[in-house]
């Protein structure tokens, strides 16, 4: 069997959980079945690269992006299933499902409706990522959604679709890379060169900075925070300038009224990322929109006890009281959340010994339920789905 997986990113360029799911899954996959990673961005060796049309600089980005997305669907001939990961690569798997007559798998990371915010980032171009979505849907053979909430929300938004068609693959964390323990002898130390104090509590942030991921509301909630707790927050990558400059406000605002505020702006590599949660009492994730949430996985395998917002795929990873707490996300009140979420850090980084206790059956969880074997293995189960329903 041979695929044509279609993504925007890949490495060295991946940025989000949809770029860490396509590559842990490739390299999976490619232990079972033949597969050709088709991306966009840099050119690289590991993958085929598909730039936009030139005559299109300087376009709205949703243009650029379906210029790119014509390239990658011509050159998909000769696979027997074309696998698309989000709206930025819908149209060529799409596309090339109709040229070739082969199946056309699509997964569903995150879904433009329940992503209003987007309209402030791309402006028109966010119509026409949400038509070229809708559209993708709409024909594809198989959809696969990354968790039982997320195969909720697929169908909500999109009730045309045929139940029987979305399929449940999770998301999944590669325990080699992530695990506990101190920055690798030799390197540089994240955690020293930040100045934390590991006598006090550390809670940890990673995300990027948009409305989705909450930052916001975890930076109103710090205010309320015990003034002993320590805050970390790896935020970039901000959707718009608007953003940005909220975000610098708020974290200026916070800092003027107590220390141990730190805020790292850069993206870091991996072993530093996996120090720093290695080196946490607590990982917050705030996100107000999670389809299953990757990074609380990464957490997990590091033994890191994990708050986190009860909001779409979440409480499938994250077992309140078992391996951290959930907390109720009300858009309608972020006031009493953010005063909760103050609460439920507070519990949690104020009593170390079961913190530990919740890290160490996080860790176990991550093992034992989110391989990324078992998740390819899923995968070419619909493949071949698709292909015998051809």
């Amino acid at each position: 069997m041979r695929v044509a997986m279609m993504t925007r990113e890949y490495p060295p360029e991946v940025y989000g959980g949809a770029g860490v799911h396509v590559t842990e899954l490739t390299e999976q996959l490619r232990r079972l079945i033949e597969v050709d990673v088709h991306c966009m961005g840099a050119p690289r060796e590991t993958a085929i690269v598909h730039a936009p049309d030139p005559a299109l600089l300087g376009a709205n980005p949703a243009l650029t992006t379906l210029s790119a997305e014509l390239r990658m669907a011509h050159a998909a001939d000769g696979a027997d299933v074309v696998h698309s990961h989000t709206w930025y690569t819908g149209l060529a798997g799409h596309l090339a499902a109709e040229l070739y007559d082969v199946p056309h798998v699509l997964t569903a990371h995150s879904l433009e409706p329940r992503r209003p915010w987007k309209a402030e980032q791309l402006g028109g171009g966010y119509r026409i990522s949400s038509w070229s979505e809708r559209n993708a849907v709409r024909y594809a053979d198989a959809v696969i959604a990354v968790s039982d909430g997320m195969r909720l929300d697929v169908l909500d938004a999109y009730p045309f679709l045929d139940p029987a068609r979305v399929h449940v693959v999770r998301n999944g964390i590669d325990t080699a890379v992530w695990h506990p323990g101190p920055a690798v002898p030799g390197r540089e130390s994240v955690v020293e060169r930040i100045g934390l104090d590991t006598d006090r509590p550390v809670v940890v942030f990673v995300g990027r900075i948009t409305r989705q991921k909450g930052v916001g509301h975890l930076i109103a909630a710090a205010h309320h925070f015990d003034p002993a707790i320590q805050l970390v927050l790896c935020a970039g990558a901000p959707d718009t300038p608007e953003i940005a400059a909220e975000t610098e406000r708020a974290v200026a605002e916070l800092q003027s009224v107590r220390d141990g505020v730190h805020w790292v702006r850069e993206m870091l590599p991996t072993e530093a990322v996996r120090e720093l949660l290695s080196a946490a009492t607590v990982f917050v994730c705030p996100s107000v929109y999670e389809p299953l949430g990757i990074v609380n996985l990464e957490a997990m395998a590091c033994e890191t006890a994990v708050v986190a917002s009860d909001v779409g795929g979440i409480p499938e990873v994250v077992r309140d009281g078992v391996t951290g707490r959930l907390v109720h996300y009300d858009a309608f009140d972020p006031q009493a959340y953010e005063r909760a979420l103050a609460a439920a850090i507070d519990e949690v980084a104020g009593d170390p010994v079961r913190a530990a206790e919740w890290g160490r059956a996080g860790r176990d969880r991550a093992i034992s339920e989110f391989s990324w074997a078992q998740i390819a293995r899923q995968t070419v189960t619909v493949y071949e789905h698709v292909i015998a329903g051809r």
